[in-house]
């Protein structure tokens, strides 16, 4: 099969699979998400991702209808139905279905689980990117991985518009958060800079990964705000994700940027890019 569609327990392609009107992700976007690539038809760090799709649906009162065991062995029989052995792996939780109603009310709620599957290229973390600034208007729950992804999406609309890669977000006094859909953080003086993870910016697997590549390699880490003077002196400039784990940042806003670390940069994407496919080994 090409792709995979997934809701409460029925399979299809994603082009025939249909949806509840009153599911209330139509309504409030009222639900939580996840996602990861498969090599090899194996779900990369999938237990990482589990574990923050629950604590997301914790934050938010949603009740998953599946243990985590459950939830991991649905994904892992889904991708091996998809001809593909390199995947982007998708779910998502919405409360459930009922009446549209801002309050929910009743807890007990089952929630609704989608599963979409589809063919993708296998990650390159050593593609050079290219970046824009744009102000940070998004509220206070980034740590939660919510549906709720417009300003995300007009950010990563305009990056496209302009014929670069990503935008990153800031706010008020310049604070770096993250970027539209990925962790931005920097190299400078031997050092690895990332923001927090306090209510700003989603806790990245590939942010946790790059924290456990720096320890192994002896670099300092420093997890505390950095501004866009910051960004803009940095050695390096690094995008991460769950599909590209280490990518180097050239350009921001048309000016040079980065470039003054390569061998550093190059041993944690070596690192990284060994991890994966160590752990997608067929």
């Amino acid at each position: 099969m090409e792709n995979l569609g997934y809701y409460n327990g029925k399979f299809g392609l994603l082009e025939e699979m249909q949806v509840p009107m009153l599911d209330r992700v139509c309504y409030f976007g009222d639900g939580v998400y996840d996602a990861t690539c498969a090599h090899n038809h194996v779900i990369y760090s999938l237990e990482e991702h589990i574990d923050r799709f629950f604590n997301s649906a914790r934050l938010l009162d949603i009740n998953i209808p599946h243990t985590k065991e459950e939830l991991s062995e649905i994904l892992k029989e889904m991708v091996k139905k998809v001809d593909s052995g390199d995947q982007f792996v998708y779910w998502q939780a919405t409360r459930g279905t009922a009446i549209r109603n801002h309050a929910f009310g009743d807890k007990n709620f089952q929630a609704n689980i989608w599963i979409m599957l589809t063919p993708t290229e296998k990650a390159n973390t050593y593609k050079k990117i290219k970046l824009i600034t744009e102000k940070d208007t998004r509220f206070y729950h980034c740590n939660i991985k919510t549906l709720n992804l417009i300003p995300s999406v007009m950010a990563s609309e305009k990056a496209r518009a302009m014929g670069v890669d990503e935008t990153v977000f800031y706010r008020d006094g310049g604070r770096v958060t993250e970027c539209a859909h990925s962790n931005v953080s920097i190299l400078k003086d031997g050092v690895f800079r990332t923001a927090p993870t306090d209510c700003l910016i989603l806790p990245g697997i590939a942010r946790k990964h790059l924290l456990a590549a720096c320890e192994k390699l002896g670099i300092p880490v420093d997890e505390t705000p950095f501004h866009l003077d910051d960004l803009m002196a940095a050695d390096e400039v690094i995008v991460s994700s769950s599909s590209c784990f280490c990518l180097q940042a050239t350009q921001i806003d048309g000016k040079p940027v980065g470039g003054k670390a390569p061998e550093l940069l190059a041993s944690l994407q070596k690192l990284l890019t060994d991890h994966f496919e160590a752990y997608c080994k067929a």
